[in-house]
């Protein structure tokens, strides 16, 4: 234990630049630079010669930095523009070059070799001088990045078409297009203690609650991880249930779904590199909820969001049901439809819960075939892969065809869900539900169904009732959970809860959220 203990101090030692100012000697800042540099091919040193005014360098990282950018505001005027004896005054050289020489407006001073190294590494441009215990860092950013496009996982008919790129930059501009308005906030954290990922969260002032704003901040800064890649990073060490299939924290690529949640007085976490922004808190009803139901009439959007609700419902419990009553309950059954059942079931060798976690694995494993596969062919492999398996199970008398069209609807209903993270929660808690089924019958599915409705009135997001405004009922806040009330009825905003908030801050412990994973 104590070797590895060592080693990853002994390599954390080499990732970690010196924290030392830099020294009047360029050469020495130079020897130093190169020693840290010395196994990257993609770290350019640019020495210039400035005539009557000494030596400098430009540092910088070949494709993070805009080249025509560098050659235009950087090298041309000190290379062709720059008349040095117009320019010899009192001056440090280090004032000249700020001032004088160089056309970039963002531009401010490094000290230390630490600083110069973070900089270049997130896409600026150092200049050093000779002569000087300071550098100055450029914003000459210019790295491929994706362009705004319509998001695939949130499509929407009617609505804005552009979704979250990988550039934080980008994301937070195309916030600040649909909120104009001084109180947006966007503060920044950095994570990660090699990749140093930039973190922004964004509220509107006196509109989001303050204490949430707070607790926010609190549980970004206790997290110590090595890597951000990804906002599913952050979501693990903030969220308030791990363990739970049900998430409490909304993610979403849309900028408009995280401007209206703005507005309501949600918080978002941003990271860059990530086209998926988390939303704070969330409830259980937002799963029904699509961006779209708030560009269509609110009649529409209102019988939606029930539909949504009844083929949740559906998909949870109709495997379960079904095999419930055929095991256990054939007396609930009509006559015709118990006789067709039989005689579809003849010759069946499995029983019917054996039965449904077969074609359950089968059509979940099919689905995922045909998300990992590439997309000329990923769709085509899992419809043709269905059809074929299933008209072949069944004509061997491996599954009967009731089962086949149980699983089918279920599956259908599923799809009908519009967050893809809130999916998954019931579409892992179907075969426990279905096993209690098979074992215990319909006093099983309730005892399942009574579980789980149990556990989501437990669930807190971020100290909010995961079920809220239903449970606990507050009349003033559900014109817009299950049903949509028209726009101009709106006068409210909804009003987290300052003591819930407070509450759940103290009961959770500080290390909670300072778990070190590399």
């Amino acid at each position: 234990m104590g070797k590895t203990r060592h080693s990853v101090e002994k390599a954390q030692a080499t990732i970690d630049p010196p924290h030392t100012r830099l020294d009047k000697s360029l050469d020495k800042n130079i020897e130093t630079l190169h020693g840290i540099f010395h196994d990257s091919f993609d770290i350019v040193f640019r020495p210039i010669h400035l005539p009557d005014l000494g030596e400098i360098l430009i540092l910088f990282v070949n494709g993070l930095v805009n080249s025509d950018s560098l050659d235009s505001a950087v090298l041309k005027p000190l290379i062709f523009e720059g008349d040095t004896m117009k320019l010899r005054t009192n001056c440090s050289l280090h004032q000249i070059i700020k001032h004088q020489l160089i056309a970039i407006a963002q531009t401010k001073t490094a000290f230390t070799i630490d600083e110069i190294v973070m900089e270049i590494l997130s896409a600026k441009v150092a200049i050093l001088a000779d002569g000087e215990q300071q550098a100055i860092i450029a914003d000459l950013h210019g790295f491929q990045t994706r362009t705004v496009t319509e998001p695939s996982s949130e499509v929407a008919i009617r609505g804005p078409k552009e979704g979250f790129t990988e550039f934080l930059l980008t994301n937070t501009s195309l916030i600040r297009r649909k909120i104009v308005h001084p109180g947006l906030k966007m503060e920044h954290f950095t994570l990660g203690t090699v990749t140093h990922t930039s973190i922004a969260v964004a509220y509107i002032k006196d509109i989001a609650s303050e204490p949430m704003v707070d607790e926010v901040r609190r549980r970004i800064s206790a997290i110590e991880i090595d890597s951000v890649i990804d906002t599913a990073y952050i979501e693990e060490f903030i969220e308030d249930a791990t363990f739970s299939p049900y998430p409490t924290i909304q993610n979403t690529e849309r900028p408009d779904v995280v401007a209206t949640t703005l507005l309501d007085g949600k918080i978002a976490i941003m990271a860059d590199g990530s086209p998926n922004a988390l939303i704070v808190p969330v409830s259980f009803w937002a799963a029904l909820q699509s961006s779209e139901d708030y560009y269509e009439r609110f009649i529409f959007s209102t019988c939606i969001r029930l539909l949504r609700l009844m083929m949740y419902t559906i998909s949870l419990v109709l495997p379960s049901f079904y095999v419930a009553i055929t095991t256990y309950h054939q007396q609930l059954l009509p006559t015709p439809l118990l006789f067709s059942i039989a005689a579809a079931r003849e010759g069946i060798p499995f029983p019917t819960m054996i039965e449904a976690l077969i074609m359950e694995f089968m059509f979940e494993g099919l689905r995922e075939a045909g998300l990992r596969l590439p997309k000329p062919v990923g769709p085509a492999v899992s419809i043709v892969g269905a059809l074929v398996i299933g008209e072949t199970a069944v004509q061997a008398g491996i599954v009967s065809a009731p089962m086949v069209i149980i699983i089918a609807l279920t599956g259908i209903c599923s799809f009908a869900i519009p967050k893809f993270n809130f999916g998954i929660a019931h579409r892992l808690l179907r075969f426990p539900i279905l096993i209690m089924s098979g074992v215990f019958g319909i006093f099983g599915l309730t005892m399942g169904c009574i579980f789980v409705l149990i556990h989501l009135v437990c669930l807190r997001s971020f100290g909010e009732p995961y079920l809220s405004p239903i449970a606990p009922q507050i009349f003033s806040e559900m014109k817009d959970s299950i049903v949509r009330i028209p726009r101009w009825m709106m006068t409210t905003r909804s009003e987290f809860s300052e003591s819930t908030t407070n509450r759940i801050s103290q009961r959770q412990p500080a290390n909670r959220f300072s778990r070190r994973r590399r």
